[in-house]
């Protein structure tokens, strides 16, 4: 669980392989006169503490830190008036996929923070938000990078599959942090595993992730998964140019290893470049995208044109949104931001991404430039 090293100047402690807590030797070294371990590790205030896989800075999201879980993109609960709500424990990536949505992974050029959630906070605030939406609701796992870097994964996956309400729990996942004991470990708790794989040729997806990639090993890994007590959907991302060739070859691999036993077996995506994701090529047309589908529908005899209503989603009340798109707000910022010149806000039991270059523990006064889907966003005026 804990390690310890040092590394220049620093002492340095690593839990659970992911976060890292750096502090000063000269510091430590007077510390661990007075003080044990853990007692320097909680509340020593000359640290850094850092995603070991990132190297970016980490913010221990929990009740006691005051920030909340809605609002924000990044973490939290993502209600987007559905039955499902999206659950974003974590944010980074062992990856660094060249279409990237949100430009995760270590060579990320936007991304300033990483943001971690305190479980049992996260399961203390899904019980309200369940409550709030009623019965058969779906818990999406899925986030701003890899959710099974999440540490705590299979406490929380066992609590939140008891929540009152809750029907179905799914992850989003590249599946590479995946093995035979860890598939055993959740199988009971997962209904649905959403596993990402847009290559089954060595050379195309390792130019695809931007790093080593076993395709051997994910091939195995999804087959582990369509034997388990899980349901699988392979989703592959469609990039134009780069993996043409590979969707049939993955179509045909869903369907040999029996993919889908109750949902559709491939969710194929379709390559869209975002505002602060990764560019790459042309995204192919809508129509055209879709033109393909239905002939490889066809030619497969398998569903891939697909609707919310085939993971049983429907349209339900949505959690109300204190904010006004345009209104001027005053908060103090609390945390760094997840992108580069933003910083987080707490006002009205939110958090509010704002875009502005002054430090944390000032005031700052915005204009509420973004509401949808209870995702809050605002910039200095």
């Amino acid at each position: 669980m804990l390690r310890e090293i040092e590394e220049g100047s620093e002492k340095v402690f690593i839990l659970r392989n992911l976060i890292e807590i750096r502090i000063p030797k000269e510091i430590y070294r007077k510390l661990e006169k007075r003080h044990s371990k853990e007692y320097i590790i909680s509340f020593a205030e000359e640290k850094r503490v850092l995603n070991r896989v990132t190297g970016r800075e980490l913010v221990f999201v929990t009740k006691e830190s005051g920030i909340p879980l809605l609002g924000h993109s990044a973490f939290g609960i993502i209600d987007r008036g559905t039955n499902l709500l999206q659950v974003r424990n974590i944010t980074g990536c062992n990856l660094n996929c060249i279409f990237c949505s949100v430009d995760e992974g270590k060579n990320s050029r936007t991304r300033n923070a990483d943001f971690i959630v305190d479980p049992d906070y996260m399961l203390e605030e899904l019980e309200k938000v369940v409550e709030f939406k009623g019965k058969g609701v779906e818990l999406h796992l899925d986030g701003q990078g890899e959710p099974l870097l999440y540490p705590y994964m299979e406490y929380f996956l066992e609590r939140a599959s008891k929540i009152k309400g809750v029907e179905v729990v799914s992850i989003q996942t590249n599946g590479t942090l995946l093995n035979d004991e860890k598939i055993s470990a959740i199988e009971d708790y997962v209904t649905r595993i959403n596993f990402s794989i847009s290559s089954l040729d060595d050379k195309t997806a390792k130019i695809l992730h931007g790093r080593p990639y076993s395709v051997k090993k994910v091939k195995e890994v999804a087959e582990m998964i369509a034997n388990s007590r899980m349901d699988l959907l392979i989703a592959p991302v469609w990039v134009p140019g780069y993996n043409d060739k590979e969707i049939p070859r993955i179509i045909e691999f869903a369907l040999e290893i029996g993919a889908g036993k109750k949902c559709p077996p491939l969710g194929i995506q379709k390559y869209i470049p975002y505002r602060y994701g990764r560019r790459v090529g042309k995204s192919m047309p809508f129509k055209e995208f879709y033109k393909k589908l239905r002939e490889y529908e066809k030619e497969y005899g398998v569903k891939l044109v697909l609707s919310p209503e085939d993971f049983g989603m429907e349209k339900r009340p949505r959690l109300e949104c204190p904010f006004k798109k345009g209104e001027r707000v005053k908060a103090r910022i609390v945390c760094e931001g997840r992108l580069k010149g933003e910083k987080i806000c707490v006002a009205r039991s939110r958090s509010i991404a704002v875009n502005t270059e002054r430090k944390v523990g000032d005031f700052v006064e915005f204009e509420v430039i973004r509401t949808k889907d209870g995702i809050i966003v605002g910039v200095e005026r």
